[in-house]
């Protein structure tokens, strides 16, 4: 029987996207975070290791920022650590 990661989901607009994704980075705590369209559609799925730094957020930044560019609205899911 394996435990299943905590789970949180909030729905924002593509102007809150990439704060809130750059708060969840900082907290240090995330496994994955996963952006759907309002259709519920995958627009991507980012999986964030121990020790994500520098270098390494900059392309995660801009992929988001990407999307934030082209959405109204999205769910945005976030796969925690225990």
């Amino acid at each position: 029987m394996t435990k299943q990661a905590p789970k949180e989901e909030f729905k924002l607009n593509g102007e809150e996207l990439i704060g809130k994704v750059k708060q969840l980075i900082n907290e240090g705590n995330v496994r994955r975070i996963i952006i759907k369209d309002k259709n519920d559609k995958v627009l991507v799925e980012l999986p964030l290791t121990l020790g994500v730094v520098g270098a390494v957020i900059a392309p995660v930044l801009a992929a988001v920022g990407a999307i934030a560019a082209l959405v109204t609205e999205c769910t945005l899911i976030v796969e925690r650590r225990d």
